[in-house]
């Protein structure tokens, strides 16, 4: 039975002094900065690559994306500089990053997303797609906020005319005697 315990134990030991991955997954982090005006490109890429370190991560590429007009205002900036880098580093990693970033006053967002399918060759092809203008539409073709949505009025419906559709009678006349009242009863037969 000893023999049984120090083989187990020796076992135990073996599967606890395996080396583990220190790698982690692999990811992709696209940095939005202010515009280069306020710092130059290098020291940027020095920020993003010193956040992603300071976690454990190893930069694998690195580069300057694009200079683009946002969408809407971050930070009180209305232009951005995009930083693209692709990183190893474990899962724990990401959430550290994403606080650093935005304890930062250097940069102004990070999206950081898993990129396991990507190979070296096609994150060194990665380029920013040209802004596309865009297709100014015929006044026709542009919806009327002013016309109320819903049911159409009486002179939207072409054709028809008065008709009212549905089960409803049609509306009375001015001037035009009411209906006689029906009596309780009437039309019943009797017997």
């Amino acid at each position: 039975m000893a023999e049984k315990e120090k083989k187990a134990k020796k076992t135990v030991t073996k599967m606890k002094a395996a080396p583990k991955s220190t790698e982690g997954n692999q990811y992709e982090a696209m940095f939005l900065f202010p515009p280069p005006g306020v710092t130059d490109v290098d020291g940027m890429i020095k920020i993003a690559t010193g956040i992603i370190e300071r976690h454990g991560g190893k930069i694998q590429i690195i580069k300057k994306w694009d200079e683009r007009k946002l969408a809407y205002e971050v930070k009180r900036q209305k232009r951005g500089l995009y930083i693209v880098a692709f990183f190893k580093a474990p899962g724990a990693a990401v959430g550290a990053i994403e606080r650093d970033v935005n304890l930062s006053e250097d940069v102004l967002r990070v999206l950081v997303t898993q990129a396991d399918h990507m190979t070296e060759k096609s994150m060194n092809a990665v380029e920013p797609q040209p802004i596309q203008p865009r297709e100014e539409r015929a006044p026709w073709d542009r919806p009327d906020f002013n016309r109320p949505m819903g049911r159409p009025s009486d002179r939207d419906r072409g054709d028809r005319g008065g008709d009212r559709g549905g089960d409803r009678p049609p509306r009375r006349e001015e001037g035009a005697a009411p209906a006689a009242p029906v009596e309780a009863g009437a039309g019943m037969d009797k017997d």
